[in-house]
């Protein structure tokens, strides 16, 4: 197992009814800046349940965060927090609303251009402010780690960055706030937090049985209640309770403690995501069993383990126990109604040259556990994807 620092400060509230908790979670004297993506927080009654939470509390609202919250977008905002003396944000919806609150809070106080922050990757960040969130859509575990990605529109870059300032203070995760999603948002939740739990398990072994084995677990669950949560005629509380805990269990920095990871996946589909605006998830399912095939063989070990103990594949040569553990995984994304080839979203080999251009661009060019992902690499991915 490889050294590490696991440190992580935010405050779970998680169940029923829970953003009433607001009450005693957000400090007595703040002045609350809330911040929403679109309607839907309205329509469905929780920002009435945040507002009635507040109680007394001085605050208002900023809308209008995008599902990959862009650079202006949030720029609108930190004048806002500066303008209206807010103190304190609360973020409510999903991972996009909180990315952009971490970013918004990084930058309230940050000077010069803000975009310095991404292009640093978030070291240059001295403070932030405190912030919290209300968790709506489970997907992207931003609700309990300190990373976030923000999309340029002006310069056509999508880049991420973390922090130790950036943490949400604390966060409410209440699974009836999902009731009102549409299967597009569950099925992407699923792959999402799916990806993940890969890009910090399908590397190579370094005996850390404790964390594949957490990492497993999520996947077998995902796996168990995916279809579930497409079929169902009505929700049921446990299997969302389910996939909103997977999700945040996937990225809050447990079971990447002590194991190489590889976010190869995630940085080609940022530049998918920046160029076509594909979802987030969808460019994940695009990308991964690609590139899987692609590092068959540096990854061969975890691959034949993730075969046998997630899929339960223990015959044929490991050839063909490789190659059905990636053709399941494929299958399955297939199975949440999210297509895993470029052409499913309407793009061909047309493609290919500019997203590699972008990822040359912004530095993506040793890219995986092995720093081994260059831009050729990545190429024949994306040609394996077509």
């Amino acid at each position: 197992m490889l050294n590490f620092d696991f440190h992580n400060p935010t405050h779970i509230a998680f169940g029923k009814g829970r953003v009433a908790d607001l009450a005693k979670l957000v400090p007595a004297a703040a002045k609350v800046l809330i911040l929403v993506g679109g309607a839907s927080a309205e329509k469905t009654g929780t920002l009435a349940e945040v507002r009635a939470a507040l109680g007394e509390r001085q605050h208002a609202t900023f809308s209008g965060i995008e599902p990959n919250p862009s650079f202006e977008t949030s720029m609108k905002a930190v004048d806002q927090v500066r303008s209206g003396g807010f103190d304190f944000l609360l973020a409510v919806g999903g991972g996009s609303v909180i990315d952009a609150v971490k970013f918004i809070a990084a930058a309230v106080h940050f000077e010069g251009d803000a975009w310095a922050i991404l292009e640093k990757r978030g070291r240059n960040i001295t403070q932030a402010m405190p912030f919290g969130a209300v968790l709506t859509l489970p997907a992207t575990g931003s609700e309990m780690n300190n990373g976030s990605v923000i999309t340029h529109r002006g310069k056509g870059a999508k880049l991420a960055f973390s922090s130790v300032h950036t943490y949400p203070l604390f966060s409410v995760l209440d699974p009836t706030k999902t009731y009102t999603l549409p299967p597009q948002q569950l099925a992407n939740g699923v792959v999402d937090a799916f990806v993940h739990t890969v890009e910090q398990y399908l590397t190579y072994p370094v005996n850390a049985p404790v964390q594949d084995r957490f990492a497993e677990g999520i996947l077998q669950t995902l796996i168990e209640i995916g279809p579930r949560l497409l079929t169902a005629t009505e929700p049921v509380y446990d299997d969302r309770a389910n996939l909103m805990w997977a999700a945040t269990m996937a990225l809050n920095g447990l079971i990447g403690a002590g194991v190489p990871q590889d976010w190869a996946t995630h940085m080609i589909g940022h530049e998918l995501t920046a160029l076509h605006n594909i979802d987030h998830a969808r460019t994940l399912a695009i990308v991964l069993p690609a590139l899987l095939n692609e590092r068959r063989v540096p990854k061969r070990e975890k691959l034949l383990q993730y075969g046998e103990r997630v899929w339960g594949i223990t015959t044929g040569t490991d050839d063909e126990r490789i190659t059905a553990a990636i053709e399941r995984t494929r299958a399955f994304f297939e199975s949440m109604g999210i297509a895993t080839r470029l052409s499913g979203y309407g793009l061909g080999a047309e493609a290919i040259d500019t997203v590699v251009a972008q990822l040359e661009a912004h530095g993506m060019v040793q890219l995986g556990e092995q720093r081994e992902v260059t831009p050729a690499v990545s190429r024949r991915i994306l040609e394996a994807a077509l």
